[in-house]
């Protein structure tokens, strides 16, 4: 299945000369959705179990939860700042239009848990970059990186340092 075809391009948004790779067309359609996940999982390090896989808000808990389901993990969701409601550790990051911070759960990830990093698109790197940091510091050791897609003019990949897995590249 190609999955390009679910990807909507959206022009200057959120801000002008930015141009938005929209996954909801994907999200839409049941055959694109589930390849998608299915994909995802397989590129996965076959020699290591997953113990978490880890959605990055939003669109990242959408198929991180069926990432994990698949790989038989359980799935850890990483949200803004100021939307979990438990104790967290938090992080801020840049991105290509902005500055955020992202937070999770103290009790998420256990020291030796094997995790696996989701995201919809590896931009710049700064929110996947910041993921794996929070990772870490909760003693938890970062497999891989896998996103949809990467924009690769962006050289995110060259700010982490883990394997790194998308089904697209742009």
């Amino acid at each position: 299945m190609k999955l390009e075809k679910y990807i909507r391009n959206i022009p200057d948004f959120p801000k002008p000369g930015i141009v938005f790779k929209d996954i909801t067309p994907l999200l839409a359609n049941y055959e694109a959705l589930t390849s998608c996940a299915s994909k995802l999982a397989d590129l996965s390090p076959i020699d290591i179990k997953i113990d978490k896989v880890i959605g990055v808000e939003s669109r990242g808990f959408i198929i991180g939860g069926m990432i994990a389901e698949r790989l038989q993990a359980g799935f850890v969701p990483v949200r803004k700042q100021g939307k979990l409601p438990y104790q967290v550790k938090s992080r801020a990051y840049g991105l290509e239009y902005g500055d955020d911070a992202i937070e999770i759960h103290i009790d998420a990830i256990k020291p030796g848990e094997h995790v696996l990093v989701h995201d919809d698109v590896l931009a710049t790197g700064g929110t996947a970059r910041a993921v794996c940091d929070l990772v870490e510091e909760l003693g938890g050791i970062v497999v891989q990186c896998n996103f949809i897609m990467k924009l690769d003019f962006l050289k995110g990949s060259d700010r982490l340092k883990y394997p790194v897995a998308s089904l697209l590249s742009y």
